[in-house]
């Protein structure tokens, strides 16, 4: 039996949303891969404490990531960790609505 295509989820919509820019699709294409990797050799150097093992991870990390935030900067939106970052600051900063003046 053969099923019809489920809809997109809405993290699927609101990230395509985000990235209708074909340079900002391009370099997010380019640079998820390598963060992705410099996040899964971190255990490996913890195991080996190999400095080059370090230094490839870093700059895999560090170098996807620009890669991303360049093309928000050329999309002209927000990137996902900081719309993350500026809704877990709102909840510490509005006041509370139980409070009482």
């Amino acid at each position: 039996m053969i099923c019809p295509p489920l809809p997109r989820a809405p993290l699927v919509d609101d990230w395509m949303d985000r990235h209708r820019n074909q340079i900002s699709f391009a370099l997010h294409i380019v640079g998820i891969p390598p963060t992705i990797v410099g996040v899964l050799l971190i255990p490996i150097y913890l195991g080996l404490m190999s400095r080059p093992v370090f230094l490839v991870a870093l700059i895999a990390f560090t170098g996807g990531y620009v890669l991303q935030f360049t093309g928000h900067w050329v999309d002209g939106t927000e990137s996902g960790e900081m719309r993350w970052i500026k809704k877990q600051w709102s909840k510490f900063t509005k006041p509370n609505k139980t409070e009482k003046k």
